[in-house]
């Protein structure tokens, strides 16, 4: 009886070594996570500038205020890294994914804003400082760069209303190509995952805000006005 209850005690003091190495983990993790979310918040109120005229005229330059601090979400990436085995990425992923999922937005916008184009995965984890191929350790998720996207389409979105209120009424045009763009390349996927097709649903509507934006500049003649407003200008000088 006595050798029994010693097999089970120790049976249990093991299950509870085990709890209490995880919930340290856990708390690392939990830890690291807070400081990239920190840090990605700082990154979202850069960007926030071109929703604003001065910021607007200058996007070129808060793009790269904002891609200088991904040097620090590199370094915590890094960090990140070092709280938990490599082989246990998806027992603790659920910590990060809205981070990566953020993180994974911004990159997106601010390559989109320097080049008007769309942001390749690889290029995402590149300034993200992780890998693409989960053979190759942390990495984003197919899925979680997709949700970036679908974020920055929504963005985008607001951009386009605000641009009009700054007195740049090419932009929205520029923003409804695109996001046509992203929607017919959306339609090629077989959605399975339900927080993704529930979040694919949400870009019809951005679509839809975006030519209603370019319908109004179109019947009130504002990007011809602009165009006139500019030559006379060069032509002055």
């Amino acid at each position: 009886m006595a050798d029994t209850s010693e097999v089970i005690s120790k049976i249990f003091n093991e299950f509870n070594t085990f709890l209490v190495n995880d919930q340290d983990t856990r708390e690392k993790i939990r830890d690291a996570v807070r400081t990239l979310e920190q840090t990605a918040r700082e990154i979202m109120t850069t960007l926030q500038a071109i929703h604003q005229k001065s910021g607007l005229s200058d996007v070129l330059s808060v793009c790269k205020k904002a891609r200088d601090m991904f040097v620090s979400i590199q370094a915590q990436f890094k960090a990140l890294q070092e709280t938990f085995p490599a082989e246990q990425y998806y027992r603790y992923s659920d910590h990060w994914k809205f981070g990566i999922q953020r993180l994974a937005f911004l990159a997106s916008l601010i390559i989109y804003l320097e080049g008007e184009k769309l942001a390749s995965r690889e290029e995402v984890a590149q300034l993200l400082g992780v890998a693409v191929k989960k053979e190759d350790g942390f990495h984003i998720d197919l899925e979680d760069f997709l949700h970036g996207l679908l974020t920055l389409a929504n963005e985008l979105s607001r951009l386009a209303v605000n641009s009009v209120t700054s007195g740049d009424f090419s932009r929205p045009l520029k923003i409804a190509a695109f996001l046509n763009e992203v929607d017919s390349g959306f339609r090629l996927l077989n959605l399975k995952n339900d927080s993704l097709r529930k979040r694919y649903d949400g870009l019809k509507y951005d679509v839809k805000k975006v030519e209603e934006v370019v319908y109004d500049i179109s019947i009130r003649g504002l990007q011809q006005k602009n165009e006139q407003a500019a030559a006379a200008a060069n032509t002055e000088g």
